[in-house]
C-alpha cells in the first residue's frame, strides 16, 4: 500500500500540484502493508528543520522535505503554527520549494528562499513579493536587526586552484589543476561563497556589496556551513563572519578559520581571534601539528576552528564556537566569550566545566547567560552557563536535541528533538530554575500517521567492561515484537567520523529502527574516540586506529553474545560508514572468525593512498602523524600504516559488501573499489555497490531505495540462513 501511495504522489507532482500529493501522504490516508519499517515508509516520511520562533513568541515557521521516490526529487514546504501546537497552516502551495524562513519587520512579513531569491509574505501566506534579483543565486541570508539591510550568501568564480579554460574551448571538460584544494567534499572548486550586504527598500533589495571582494577566500566555510556563520551587531552596523584565509596547501593543511568584524560604513575588516601583526609559524605539510610550533605559540592566536558568531542581546559581547588547535577537525569544541570594549577572551565553556563538544547555543534575553546544546554518555542535552562559567543541566533523557532557540518569555526555549526511536520534531522545553529536570512539551507530530502505524523496537543500555577495565556505553537496539526466547541474527555497528558519538541519533540511512524492524539485534558501542565521554576518551583513537577502539568494537560484541541468550553467536554481522567502513575492512582480517558478514560504506581500505588521495590533508595528518613517505616517521604513524586494511585482506575469510560513491572526495571511491576487488580474487563471496552521483552520503530516493535494499538482501543471505 505504502508504494501504491508514493506513486499516486508522484503523479500528482507531475502535474503541478506537489503540495497536494503531500498532503494526500502527511495526512490520514497512509495505511502500511504491516507494522514493520520498510524503505519506501522511511523515505516517505517528513523531514522537519529550520525552525523560527516570531518576535512576539506566539507563532513558530518551520519547513519540512518530502521525498518522490518516483520522480527522483524532494520538496521543501514551509508551515505555520501557534507556539502550542495549535492552528497548522501550510504556506507552500504550489511545486516550487520554499525554505530559510525568518520574521522580518517586528514579525510583520516572513522572509524565504525560493528559486534561489529572496522573498517576502504575509504569516498568513498572503501578499507574496520577490525581493532579490540575483539570477537565482542566494543560499542563504539574514537581515539587519533594524530591517534596513540585508546580508546574503552568493557563490563567485573562482580560478585559485583549477586555472580558467581557454575562452575559444567553450567545451573542454579538462580541468588544469595547480595547487591542492581543487575539489572538495563532492565538486571541483571553482566556485566559493562569499557573503554580500545591501540595502532594503521598500522597492525590494538593492545592490550589494562583497564584504570579501578581491579576497580569495571563502565565508562561510565549505561544505557545510551556512548563514549561521555569519551575524549581525545589534546596532545593524557591523557583521561578524567566519572565514579561513587560506588557499591551496595551506587551506588543505589547516583548521585555522576565524572570526572577522566587518564595518559597513568604512568597510574595513578586523580579525577578532589574531592581532594585526600575526605571524603564522611555519608549518611542515607532511607532518602532524600535534607538536608543531603553531600549537605551542606564546599567547592565545585561535589556532583552531573558531566558527558561529553571535552577538549578545545587549551588544556587548560576541561569543563563538572555538577549537584549540591547527589541523584537529575533533577538537573539544569550546564556547568563547569576546567582550567588544576591551576584546578580551574567555572560554566560557571548557574542558573543566563541561568536557565535550558545543554543539550548538542561542543568548539567553537578558545576556546573562548562554544556553547550549552538548553530547555527555551518549545523548545530547540543553544546558545552560552563566557568565561566570557555571553550568547547569536542563534537560535528560535518552534523545538528540537538535536545535535551540530563546523565546521572548525567557522561561522557555523553542528546540527540536529525536531520537533513534523518532524523527526530529519540535518542542517547547520550560526551564525550571530549582530543579535540574524542564518540562519538556511536543508541539509537532509530523510523522504521526506513519509511526503509529508501526511496531517499535526496544531500545536499551548496557555498560560494558573494556579490556583496558574501563567502562564503556553500549546502545543495543531489539527487534519489534522481541521475544527473549528466541535467538537473532545480531549486527555490530561501528560509528564513523571517527570522533562523532553513536548517540540518540535518527538517520535516514543508518537507521537502527528500520534495521530492527528487519529481524536484527544492533549493537552499537561507544567505543574509545567518541565525545561524550571526556577528552581523554574521545582523543585516544588519534594515532591509534586499530588499538583500543577495536578491542572496544570486541569487547561490545563478545557481551552480546555471552551475556545476552537471544543473541546468536552464529550469525553475526559488523557494519559501518567512513571510519565505520575502514573498521569493517579492518576486522574483516582480524575478528577471529566471530562475523560470517561484513558491509562497508566509504571506508578507508589503504591508508597509504587515502593520505594524499583525501582533500583535507589535515585529517590524515593529524590522525596518522606523518605523510607515508618520511624516513622519520613516529612509532605511531609506523603503526598506523602498518595496521592499514589491505596489508591483512589474506586474512579475509568472510563475504563482505563494499559500498561507495564516485563523488565522494572526502575517502576515494578507489577505496571501496579495491576492497571489492581484494576480496574477489581471493575467491571471497563479495559485492559492489557504486554510486557514480552520490558523495560521501546518499542523497538521491532511488538511490537510498536500493542502499536500503542491497544492505539488508545482504544481511538476509549469510545471517538467515
Amino acid at each position: 500500500m505504502i508504494k501504491s501511495l508514493i506513486i499516486a504522489a508522484a503523479a500528482l507532482t507531475m502535474s503541478g500540484s506537489f503540495a497536494q500529493a503531500q498532503t494526500m501522504i502527511q495526512k490520514n490516508n497512509i495505511q502500511l502493508s504491516s507494522d514493520l519499517m520498510t524503505p519506501e515508509a522511511l523515505w516517505a516520511m517528513g523531514r522537519l528543520s529550520g525552525a523560527a520562533a516570531s518576535p512576539n513568541g506566539k507563532q513558530v515557521v518551520y519547513q519540512v522535505s518530502y521525498y518522490s521516490v518516483k520522480e527522483n526529487k524532494s520538496h521543501t514546504i514551509l508551515y505555520i503554527q501557534d507556539i502550542n501546537g495549535k492552528n497548522k497552516h501550510q504556506l507552500t502551495t504550489d511545486a516550487k520549494s520554499e525554505s530559510d524562513a525568518a520574521w522580518i519587520e517586528g514579525g510583520k512579513k516572513i522572509a524565504f528562499i525560493r528559486e534561489g531569491e529572496i522573498w517576502s509574505m504575509n504569516p498568513d501566506g498572503t501578499d507574496r513579493k520577490q525581493l532579490s534579483k540575483t539570477e537565482g543565486s542566494v543560499e542563504g541570508f539574514r537581515f539587519s536587526p533594524d530591517g534596513t539591510k540585508v546580508v546574503y550568501i552568493k557563490s563567485i568564480p573562482y580560478h585559485g586552484t583549477i586555472k580558467k579554460n581557454p575562452d575559444d574551448l567553450p567545451l573542454a571538460t579538462g580541468r588544469l589543476a595547480t595547487d591542492m584544494n581543487y575539489r572538495h567534499w563532492d565538486h571541483y572548486v571553482e566556485s566559493i561563497a562569499h557573503p554580500f550586504v545591501a540595502n532594503v527598500t521598500a522597492n525590494g533589495i538593492g545592490d550589494a556589496t562583497d564584504i570579501l571582494e578581491g579576497e580569495p577566500y571563502e565565508s562561510p566555510l565549505a561544505p557545510f556551513g551556512g548563514i549561521e556563520q555569519i551575524a549581525w551587531s545589534n546596532d545593524s552596523k557591523q557583521i561578524a563572519y567566519t572565514c579561513r584565509k587560506k588557499e591551496g596547501v595551506q587551506y588543505a593543511i589547516s583548521t585555522d578559520a576565524d572570526i572577522y568584524l566587518y564595518d559597513i560604513a568604512t568597510k574595513t575588516t578586523k580579525n577578532l581571534c589574531k592581532p594585526a601583526d600575526y605571524k603564522e609559524p611555519a608549518i611542515d605539510a607532511t607532518k602532524s601539528m600535534r607538536e608543531q610550533s603553531v600549537n605551542h605559540q606564546n599567547g592565545d592566536f585561535n589556532v583552531g576552528y573558531d566558527v558561529n558568531p553571535k552577538f549578545s542581546p545587549d551588544g556587548k559581547y560576541i561569543a563563538w564556537q572555538s577549537m584549540e588547535h591547527d589541523g584537529y577537525e575533533s577538537d573539544l569544541n569550546r564556547l568563547c566569550l569576546y567582550e567588544i570594549a576591551t576584546g578580551k577572551k574567555t572560554y566560557l565553556v571548557n574542558k573543566n566545566n563541561f568536557d565535550s563538544n558545543v554543539d550548538e547555543y542561542t543568548w539567553s534575553n537578558d545576556s546573562k547567560s548562554i544556553y547550549f546544546l552538548g553530547c555527555w554518555h551518549a545523548c545530547v542535552n540543553v544546558y545552560q552557563v552563566s557568565l561566570n562559567g557555571t553550568v547547569k543541566q536542563l534537560s535528560d533523557g535518552w534523545y538528540d536535541f537538535g536545535s535551540v532557540q530563546t523565546l521572548p518569555d525567557s522561561k522557555k526555549l523553542l528546540v527540536s528533538r529525536h531520537s533513534m526511536l523518532q524523527p526530529e520534531d519540535l518542542y517547547i522545553l520550560s526551564i525550571n530554575k530549582v530543579e535540574k529536570k524542564s518540562k519538556v512539551e511536543q508541539i509537532t507530530n509530523e510523522n504521526k500517521e506513519i509511526l503509529n502505524q508501526l511496531a517499535k523496537p526496544t531500545l536499551t543500555q548496557r555498560w560494558v567492561k573494556t579490556t583496558d577495565g574501563k567502562e564503556m556505553l553500549v546502545w543495543v537496539i531489539l527487534p519489534p515484537h522481541f521475544n527473549a526466547n528466541k535467538k537473532y541474527p545480531t549486527l555490530l555497528y561501528c560509528e564513523g567520523g571517527p570522533q562523532s558519538p553513536v548517540s540518540q541519533f535518527w538517520s535516514y540511512r543508518w537507521n537502527f529502527y528500520i534495521m530492527a524492524a528487519h529481524g536484527y539485534i544492533i549493537v552499537a558501542p561507544n567505543r574509545r574516540g567518541l565525545p561524550g565521554f571526556g577528552s581523554e576518551w574521545n582523543e585516544e583513537i588519534s594515532s591509534d586506529w586499530t588499538g583500543q577502539c577495536m578491542k572496544d568494537y570486541l569487547s561490545a560484541i563478545d557481551d552480546a553474545t555471552e551475556n545476552l541468550p537471544y543473541v546468536d553467536k552464529d550469525r553475526l554481522g559488523c557494519v559501518g560508514a567512513s571510519f565505520g567502513g575502514f573498521s569493517v575492512y579492518y576486522l574483516a582480517g582480524h575478528h577471529n572468525k566471530r562475523f560470517k558478514a561484513f558491509i562497508a560504506h566509504d571506508g578507508a581500505f589503504n591508508l597509504e593512498s587515502m593520505y594524499t588521495d583525501t582533500e583535507e590533508a589535515w585529517f590524515s595528518n593529524w590522525e596518522y602523524d606523518d605523510a607515508y613517505w618520511n624516513k622519520d616517521q613516529t612509532a605511531a604513524a609506523k603503526k598506523t600504516y602498518a595496521n592499514s586494511p589491505h596489508l591483512s585482506v589474506g586474512e579475509w575469510d568472510t563475504p563482505i559488501l563494499c559500498i561507495h560513491g564516485e563523488k565522494d572526495y572526502r575517502i576515494n571511491a578507489n577505496q571501496g573499489m579495491g576492497a571489492f576487488n581484494a576480496a574477489r580474487m581471493r575467491g571471497i563471496p563479495a559485492e559492489l555497490l557504486i554510486f557514480p552521483d552520490e558523495n560521501h552520503w546518499v542523497l538521491k530516493p532511488q538511490n537510498g531505495i536500493l542502499w536500503q535494499r542491497t544492505f539488508f538482501n545482504w544481511l538476509d543471505r549469510w545471517l538467515k540462513k
